[in-house]
C-alpha cells in the first residue's frame, strides 16, 4: 500500500483532519492537544500523508534553537500504523530540517523503537533546555514526564 501514499506539505484545507488526528492521541494522553487556531497559525510546519485523497497521517517540525528542531504531532488515523507511513513522514521532516541547515532533530516519544528504526538515538531530555522552556513548563506532566527523548544528528 505504501506506494499509493503521498507525503506533502499541509494546507489550510487540512486543518480539520489534522485536528481530529491530534485530538485522538491527546484524548489518550500521548500527544499534546492543538487548537484549530494553533494549527492554522502553524500550518507551514505540518506535513501530511494521504491515501487515495484521504488524509491519514501527520507530523510537524518546530524550531527550538538555531541548530535544533523537534518532530511533534506525529500520528496516524486508526488502521494505518505499521505500514511505513510514519517513517515516510519522519524522512520528509528530516529532509526539511536538512534544507533549513539544521544539524539536530529531536522528539519526545513513547514510540522509542520506531524512532530508533528511523536513525534516532536515546538521549537524556535534560540536554534540551530549549524544549523545557518552550513547552514543558505548560504541560500537565511537567514534573512526572514519562516521554523518552530521541535525537538524530544530521552533520
Amino acid at each position: 500500500m505504501s506506494t499509493t501514499i503521498t507525503v506533502r506539505k499541509a494546507s489550510l484545507d487540512d486543518v480539520e483532519k489534522l485536528y481530529d488526528i491530534i485530538q485522538g492521541y491527546a484524548k489518550q494522553g500521548i500527544m499534546l492537544p492543538r487548537s484549530r487556531e494553533m494549527l492554522q497559525e502553524n500550518i507551514d510546519s505540518f506535513v501530511v500523508a494521504e491515501h487515495e485523497g484521504a488524509l491519514i497521517g501527520c507530523g510537524s517540525l518546530t524550531q527550538l534553537g538555531p541548530d535544533l528542531v523537534e518532530i511533534r504531532s506525529l500520528g496516524m488515523t486508526p488502521g494505518y500504523k505499521g505500514q511505513g507511513i510514519g517513517g515516510r513522514l519522519v524522512d520528509f521532516l528530516v529532509e526539511e530540517a536538512r534544507a533549513m541547515g539544521i544539524r539536530k532533530v529531536m522528539a519526545l516519544t513513547y514510540e522509542v523503537a520506531f524512532f530508533q528504526k528511523n536513525g534516532f538515538t536515546l538521549v537524556p531530555k535534560e540536554i534540551f533546555p530549549e524544549k523545557v522552556w518552550r513547552d514543558c513548563m505548560h504541560c500537565k506532566k511537567q514534573y512526572c514526564c514519562d516521554e523518552i527523548a530521541v535525537l538524530k544528528r544530521l552533520d
